[in-house]
């Protein structure tokens, strides 16, 4: 080689593991899109200055908000999933620029602190910010511990916009994204995946990010392969480097060789037979190879996964969590608005059955209007999973109760309704709510109001050992029964599974746990009272054959579990189920137990 001719360092294959987040095999040529830094420096002012750092950060409040409303409306071309997912995301950004706690922090902490407006708004956001995370470092709920992260880092984020406004500093555009290109960043915001368009980007790696975060929500409802945290892999990348994103088991392949690539396309193709075969499934009857039905329904969090709900062909809403109604606002939401919010879900199920379930605050749950208006303590007691929650706080503040209860009957005139108790723990709780449950309809026939016909049916949620144990005598108050198993493992197992140094304990197939499913079950069965499995077991095709032996015909997940759940089923026949769960029962060991689950097979 001559002086003349530049030295190039071979491209070698190169693999990076990090946490998979949309399933999916993505081949193409990397492109970085790298986000600027917010650079400022704290600055203190004086106080004549108060009022132009006040109109700075007015100023970049109204950009924002202008920013944001943009975004929002740029969300009609993504998927429905996507805006399903995104649009509650950024109306919570526009609702934090609002009349807010963050808001009245930032103008305080000007003339109080004489610190700029960018120092203000940096410095009341990490305080937030910490607060959700300290919070979160005693719950009981993996999910709830990650809910206050998000929540945590929304607010940092919108610190982050409105700090780039106040200083006049770009943010990270796509748009020089090549058709067919992986994109490969140290990390991704929410809204920066809102930019994004599936239709032109193959995959998606970042260094940072985890499985439960808004941004990997947001790259699961695109359908766009993605690996997140795969720590050291935008360091590792050159321009014109070649990219394998595998989506289902967290791999990221730089240069990939000849054989990494024949291989990939070989899984490109088995991925998009097997999307064929399950999304022919939503057609296909929920029954075993012997004919029994099984009805399999979907978990709802808000409306506007009423899509996703259609699209996965549910048998109907097997819970709907009504704590979104209370969530993100200052004010409790009426009877009238209630009603209208839970009248949109049944209409929109099209004769398919709901079940409601009532209000379930725990002291872990920060709802802010439940505080404004007094019902509950500011701060979380301290073991939140065994004070005032589900239906102890709602005997307790009736008034709550009855509006709710009040809301679901009108609604319920336009289909089918069942009305579901949380956190129920023994008979008297069901008789105090159903004394409830018949003074609110005696006060709406004295008003004249329209009643559905027949009234929806009274049911509670069997997810402590002391429910589960009492089942019998449950059976002869409830209309039906809703098993949670994960607070159901929770209680029995004295386990949170967010909590590291024990979370390796937290097994639902544990034998207790399975025995208190069980007992639960037949005691329904025997009053022939109806009953289904509404956590996450229930979303686990491996689960599905124990779940059928045991006797349950019913099962609610998230309504993207459902298409894998119905293809498990639709291959077994019950009475295999049936023995299968015999054999099962008779195990006293977990691991035992956990190796028939995943070894199991007809005879």
């Amino acid at each position: 080689m001559s002086r003349s001719e530049p030295r190039t360092t071979p491209r070698i294959e190169r693999r990076f593991t990090g946490i998979p987040v949309c399933d999916g095999i993505a081949i193409g040529p990397v492109f970085s899109a790298a986000e600027p830094a917010a650079l400022f420096k704290p600055r203190a002012i004086a106080p004549e200055e108060v009022p132009a750092e006040r109109d700075r950060l007015e100023a970049a409040i109204l950009q924002s908000r202008k920013q944001l409303a943009k975004l929002r409306a740029r969300l009609g071309v993504l998927p429905e999933e996507a805006q399903a997912e995104i649009a509650p995301l950024i109306d919570a950004y526009i609702h934090m620029l609002g009349p807010t706690r963050l808001t009245r922090g930032v103008r305080r902490r000007i003339p109080e602190q004489l610190v700029s407006a960018e120092t203000a708004m940096a410095e009341e956001c990490e305080a937030i910010a910490r607060a959700f995370l300290a919070v979160s470092q005693d719950d009981m709920s993996e999910e709830y511990r990650a809910s206050q992260d998000r929540r945590a880092e929304e607010v940092r984020e919108i610190g982050r916009r409105v700090i780039r406004n106040l200083t006049h500093q770009p943010f990270r555009s796509f748009a020089h994204l090549p058709p067919g290109a992986v994109l490969v960043s140290e990390f991704l915001r929410p809204a920066d995946a809102a930019l994004l368009e599936p239709a032109r980007l193959a995959g998606v790696a970042t260094d940072e990010g985890g499985a439960d975060g808004h941004t990997a929500i947001m790259l699961r409802a695109l359908g766009v392969p993605a690996v997140l945290g795969a720590v050291g892999l935008s360091g590792g990348m050159r321009s014109g480097d070649v990219a394998i994103v595998d989506g289902g088991v967290g791999t990221v392949v730089l240069n990939p060789s000849s054989a990494a690539l024949d291989e990939a396309h070989r899984a490109v193709t088995q991925f998009a037979r097997a999307r064929q075969r399950l999304g022919r499934l939503r057609r296909l009857p929920a029954q075993t190879t012997d004919g029994v039905v099984v009805e399999l329904q979907a978990n709802l969090e808000l409306p506007i996964e009423l899509a996703l709900i259609a699209q996965a062909g549910a048998a109907g809403v097997g819970l709907l969590r009504s704590e979104f109604l209370f969530m993100n606002r200052e004010t409790l939401p009426d009877e009238a608005a209630q009603s209208e919010t839970f009248r949109t879900v049944i209409e929109a199920m099209g004769g398919d059955p709901v079940t409601i379930r009532v209000l379930d605050w725990g002291g872990e749950k920060d709802i802010d209007s439940l505080v404004a208006a007094g019902l509950v303590p500011e701060l979380a007691d301290s073991n939140p999973a065994l004070s005032l929650r589900g239906i102890r706080l709602l005997l307790r503040q009736p008034e709550l109760f009855e509006a709710q209860i009040a809301a679901i009957l009108r609604a319920a005139t336009a289909g089918p309704v069942r009305v579901l108790l949380p956190m129920v723990t023994c008979v008297a709780e069901v008789r105090a709510a159903r004394e409830i449950y018949e003074r609110v309809i005696r006060r709406l026939r004295r008003a004249r109001e329209p009643l559905p016909e027949p009234l929806p049916p009274l049911g509670i949620m069997i997810e402590t050992p002391g429910a589960a144990l009492s089942a019998d005598a449950l059976a002869l108050e409830a209309d039906f029964f809703a098993i949670g198993t994960n607070d159901l493992t929770m209680y029995t197992l004295a386990v949170d599974r967010g909590e590291s140094s024990v979370a390796h304990l937290y097994d639902p197939l544990h034998p207790a746990v399975l025995r208190l499913v069980q007992f639960a079950t037949e005691a329904a069965l025997r009053m022939r009272k109806p009953v289904s499995v509404c956590g996450e077991m229930a979303g686990n095709p491996r689960f599905t054959p124990l779940l059928l032996g045991l006797g349950l015909r019913s099962l609610s997940m998230n309504a993207a579990a459902i298409p894998r759940v119905k293809q498990a089923l639709r291959g077994v026949s019950f009475a295999a189920c049936a023995r299968f769960a015999r054999r099962v029962m008779e195990q006293p060991d977990p691991q035992l137990i956990a190796e028939l689950v995943a070894g199991f097979h007809e005879k």
